[in-house]
């Protein structure tokens, strides 16, 4: 029940995040460059453990490199599923069935891309983050060259990179400085212990 409640909060946020994002006249007069606010919710979550597997036991609370907790299962299926209701819920309310057809191809890819960036662990929170930023631009430039059926659109390609590029590295340094937070809210022992 408890986790239920907290999903149903994350994915409040995401929608008034994806609210937010529609009153931000960002426009550089390139067509699909957004903030990208709602992933952030995406890369926090990916990165949350479920806090009802071993945390109860303070011997049993193990650290990577870089200190982040990594016991108990990820939180990836759940960061999956709210993604996806998100943009499903916030195409009817703020867009329409297109909108709604890119975003879900942009997610799959870039939730495809931040899953397989985690799992190297090569790279950091800001690395998955910008791999999903730039992944989700590559994926709705895909669908736009199969909706308009001309190869033409791609020269947006080299603007939509370096908008995802800065957007992830964005996003990612800001669940790193809300992960410890969002700890504390999960119940995790090392939220507890206040990293």
């Amino acid at each position: 029940m408890k986790k239920t409640v907290q999903l149903g909060f994350f994915l409040s946020l995401a929608l008034i995040l994806a609210y937010i994002e529609t009153l931000i006249p960002l426009s550089f007069g390139i067509p699909g460059i957004k903030l990208g606010l709602p992933n952030l919710i995406v890369v926090l979550l990916m990165y949350q453990k479920d806090a009802k597997q071993g945390y109860r036991n303070k011997e049993n609370v193990k650290t990577d490199k870089a200190g982040l907790n990594t016991v108990g299962q990820s939180m990836a299926k759940e960061a999956f599923l709210i993604n996806v209701l998100r943009i499903v819920l916030s195409g009817f309310m703020f867009s329409n069935l297109y909108a709604i057809m890119y975003a879900l191809a942009g997610a799959l890819l870039s939730f495809t891309a931040m899953s397989f960036g985690k799992k190297m662990r090569c790279f950091s929170m800001i690395g998955v983050s910008v791999l999903g930023g730039v992944a989700h631009n590559i994926g709705q430039i895909v669908i736009a060259i199969l909706v308009v059926e001309t190869f033409y659109v791609g020269y947006y390609i080299p603007f939509l990179i370096t908008a995802g590029t800065i957007t992830g590295a964005v996003l990612g340094l800001a669940a790193m400085e809300l992960r410890p937070y969002l700890m504390k809210y999960m119940g995790s022992e090392e939220g507890m212990k206040g990293r």
